[in-house]
């Protein structure tokens, strides 16, 4: 951008390029996205053709390896006719043509996505998860990687919000699959005994493992971020803002069990943002408090009257999940009723 050149511009010009840059960006991402879902579409009709032709004829592994052979002569330009590509073909037709509700949300993520979240996940409710959180916030593959690997589906189901009364119904689905009940920090050095600003330190550190595993789709804003109240001084552990969400995100780290007063000062905290910091046409700020420990039923009573977002999470330094919460998902109907809110 030439300053000298927009200094002499009209005074409404830097708008004007503003609006003009967001439209071809824009552009460029239908464009993306509709070469993307034609070519899933292709990979969709040549796995389906090839699985016909096995069950009809006979079909063995030596015409497969024979039509990748003839594809890649014939195309040379082309890549993903490899022999192992179409037997993903194959299989991708297999697991999905039965699944009516999963068939139009495949072609709306990469055939890269697809393959993780295929060989990863087995469960029709958990692929139609990550699917969805994909197009949603727009994972990057490793980052889908990572929030398979870290258990996000289960524990962004267990989360512990007040959302539903908190929030309107077009942010509330969206924002409780955006905050898990755990967080795993593995990433980070720390032992096991360690201080809040030690804590705070360490992920100062490793702000973009940090912010992946918090879910991507975010920007840091600040750590220790001040605030100003009659004259006195307050800061926020660290600020984020969710760029989908269009929300700020305060973050409060405890390193030891969860108390109910974190609430009320979360919900100064919000309040403030909401008065001071917050833009036109931002959603509402959204607080999470991050402790070591937690007892549910002191979450569920201490956010019962809650009247700001906020959300209740705990954070490991292990990828485990505590077998005591297996058992704890929402049914199925209920799981499916909360995708159906992650819209685009």
């Amino acid at each position: 951008m030439d300053k000298k050149a927009i200094q002499k511009a009209p005074n409404d010009y830097l708008q004007l390029f503003i609006e003009v840059k967001e439209r071809v960006r824009n552009a460029q991402y239908q464009a993306l996205k509709a070469v993307n879902t034609e070519l899933v579409g292709l990979y969709w009709d040549i796995g389906r053709m090839i699985a016909e032709r096995q069950e009809q004829s006979g079909w063995g592994k030596s015409v497969v390896k024979l039509l990748s052979q003839d594809l890649q002569q014939e195309f040379p330009g082309i890549s993903g006719f490899s022999v192992q590509n179409l037997w993903y073909m194959r299989q991708f037709y297999q697991e999905y043509h039965a699944h009516q509700k999963l068939q139009p949300l495949v072609g709306e993520i990469a055939w890269a996505h697809n393959l993780v979240i295929m060989s990863k996940c087995k469960d029709p409710l958990q692929r139609e998860f990550y699917i969805r959180m994909t197009r949603k916030f727009g994972w990057s593959k490793n980052v889908l990687v990572h929030q398979i690997e870290n258990q996000s589906y289960e524990k962004s189901l267990l989360g512990q919000t007040n959302f539903d009364k908190a929030l309107t119904p077009e942010l509330r689905a969206q924002a409780k699959l955006a905050v898990k009940d755990e967080y795993t920090f593995d990433f980070l050095e720390l032992g096991e005994d360690h201080s809040e600003r030690e804590l705070e330190k360490a992920i100062l550190a490793r702000i973009e493992l940090f912010l992946r595993e918090m879910g991507g789709n975010l920007a840091f804003m600040g750590s220790q971020y001040r605030l100003e109240v009659e004259e006195e001084e307050y800061f926020i552990d660290l600020l984020l803002y969710h760029r989908r969400l269009k929300t700020l995100i305060a973050i409060e780290l405890k390193i030891g069990k969860f108390k109910p007063e974190y609430v009320g000062k979360m919900q100064f905290y919000l309040r403030a943002l909401d008065q001071q910091v917050r833009l036109e046409g931002e959603n509402p700020s959204i607080g999470i408090i991050l402790c070591k420990e937690k007892k549910r039923t002191i979450v569920e009573y201490a956010l019962h009257d809650a009247s700001k977002p906020i959300g209740v999470a705990t954070y490991e330094i292990t990828k485990t999940l505590p077998e005591s919460l297996q058992g704890e998902l929402p049914t199925p109907e209920e799981i499916s009723r909360l995708l159906e809110g992650i819209e685009e």
